[in-house]
């Protein structure tokens, strides 16, 4: 299960946002966002940010 955050990060991936554009509308570092998509691929069990972007975009 995703935490809030990594909800927030994965909306933002969605939409096309890079690293850098989701630090700064979240208000946190570019390294925290990585961590945090880190996670999220884990979690969802896919390889790269296109495979989310294709499995919640689409799906």
């Amino acid at each position: 299960m995703l935490t809030p955050r990594e909800l927030e990060v994965l909306k933002s991936v969605v939409t096309g946002l890079s690293s850098k554009e989701i630090a700064e509308d979240l208000g946190i570092a570019k390294r925290t966002v990585d961590y945090h998509i880190g996670n999220i691929l884990l979690k969802l069990e896919v390889k790269s940010r296109l495979e989310i972007v294709l499995k919640y975009k689409i799906g």
